[in-house]
């Protein structure tokens, strides 16, 4: 995920993590936040852990970053200390799911991805893509709204966070045939 950090508090956290251990986490702000943005609003309680795995210092301190997401996590506790954000987080690792429903999971959403995109999306998914890589990787890459890649990251089994985004592509097919949206990409 590419990220520019132009903020104070952001940058002095970015400095933080490169100093040490190269991760930082992502929340979602919960809606209405804009009134306390810039001092601790609602959050979702469910994240993703990010290694910077590249970065470039810009002359007036801000950062261009690439972060690798790496771990689901549960925010326990929020600390003080720091400008920006920090938490006591228990990873939430993925539970083992039925395997053999993926194959067909697979196909239903290459379909829909098919009916929702053009063909040049399709192009770059090879079929010696793993589940994992595939699920994963569409649930990050395509132009979801934040709630809807939040209800993704929430889901506990690769075989749930399938099903989530075979309903949420499918949600969008019906409203594109209703004229009320675009293509995804």
């Amino acid at each position: 995920m590419p990220l520019h950090v132009f903020e104070p508090r952001y940058r002095k956290m970015v400095a933080d993590a490169l100093a040490s251990h190269r991760t930082i986490g992502m929340v979602l702000l919960k809606p209405g936040y804009e009134e306390d943005y810039q001092g601790r609003p609602p959050i979702y309680p469910t994240g993703c852990t990010g290694t910077i795995v590249e970065e470039e210092r810009l002359e007036d301190g801000r950062y261009n970053l690439l972060l690798l997401g790496q771990s689901r996590f549960r925010v326990v506790e929020e600390r003080g200390g720091e400008p920006y954000r920090l938490a006591v987080v228990e990873e939430r690792p993925d539970s083992k799911g039925d395997a053999s429903s993926l194959d067909v999971l697979r196909e239903r959403l290459l379909a829909a991805i098919a009916r929702l995109t053009d063909a040049a999306t399709l192009a770059g998914l090879r079929d010696d893509v793993s589940h994992l890589a595939l699920v994963n990787g569409l649930s990050q890459g395509l132009d979801l709204a934040p709630l809807e890649k939040l209800s993704l990251l929430e889901c506990d089994t690769l075989e749930a966070r399938a099903l989530r985004l075979l309903e949420i592509l499918e949600f969008h097919a019906l409203e594109r045939t209703a004229g009320r949206s675009g293509t995804l990409h």
